[in-house]
């Protein structure tokens, strides 16, 4: 039995989520190891009690950041890839690139059970540590190439301190970066404890954002490049009629379309 505890314990909601989607005939996005994984850990998945439709939006947040992170690394010849707080997430599988140097950064239990399904490679590397403890950037090379720094469904659950702490180390030990991660809005950071998932796990959401500007205002050198949103992307194109009824709806609505979506920077 699988036993983590508050925050990493969510890591197993979009983990169980890629699964269900995959098993469907026409998935938003198939994932062989979430398949893999669920069906060897011994946990009580049904226990998280996620919503159908929570699990949907974890799927098309997955694509939308696999789309990005797989665009920048078609661009450049020789790219660094560093995905904070990466669960049992399997982007890099999913994405297969073999160019790219890949470092997934997460709580040393999860990385245990990691080290079960993602054996290292030269080009692929496990780091060991809470995001926040500051040590693993040196382990980072320094060197002449693209950086993408990613935070999918990380920074809502830390303090706006120690996000800017985290953002702030990173420039000064690599110089520049690109950064690419999902935010709540600051009025769904206040009341997203009421869901079913994260009343289950106890995990608590310390922060939000309302102007993407405003955290062009934390370092020097940085520029805010995009927002992608869930309500408004070719990938809701694929959802059943209602669903993507929902979608089009709340994209019409400034509140929910801001509700939570993904924010792309460039540091340094």
């Amino acid at each position: 039995m699988i036993e983590l505890e508050k925050e990493k314990e969510t890591l197993l909601v979009p983990l169980y989520g890629k699964a269900l989607e995959s098993r469907k005939s026409a998935p938003i996005l198939y994932d062989e190891k979430a398949l893999n994984i669920v069906e060897n850990i011994a946990y009580d998945f049904n226990s998280l009690k996620t919503p159908k439709k929570t699990n949907v939006m974890m799927c098309i947040r997955a694509k939308l950041f696999d789309n990005y992170v797989a665009g920048c690394l078609e661009q450049e010849i020789t790219s660094t890839v560093m995905h904070l707080g990466c669960g049992l997430d399997s982007r890099y599988t999913r994405i297969n690139n073999e160019r790219v140097d890949w470092y997934d950064l997460d709580y040393k239990e999860v990385i245990d059970i990691r080290r079960d399904f993602f054996p290292e490679t030269e080009k692929y590397h496990l780091l060991a540590s809470s995001v926040t403890e500051l040590g693993w950037i040196e382990r980072i090379p320094v060197e002449n190439k693209q950086y993408l720094v990613v935070a999918e469904g990380l920074f809502m659950y830390l303090r706006e301190e120690e996000i800017k702490a985290v953002l702030c180390a990173l420039e000064k030990w690599i110089g520049h970066y690109t950064l690419i991660f999902d935010a709540y809005s600051v009025y769904t950071a206040k009341r997203i404890g009421r869901h079913p998932s994260l009343k289950k796990t106890g995990a608590e959401v310390h922060w939000g954002i309302d102007d993407p500007q405003e955290l062009t205002g934390w370092m020097s050198q940085t520029e805010f490049i995009e927002t992608i949103y869930f309500t408004s992307n070719e990938i809701i194109n694929k959802l059943g009629m209602g669903t993507r009824l929902v979608y089009k709806i709340a994209n019409l609505f400034s509140a929910a379309r801001n509700a939570q979506r993904i924010l792309v920077y460039r540091i340094g």
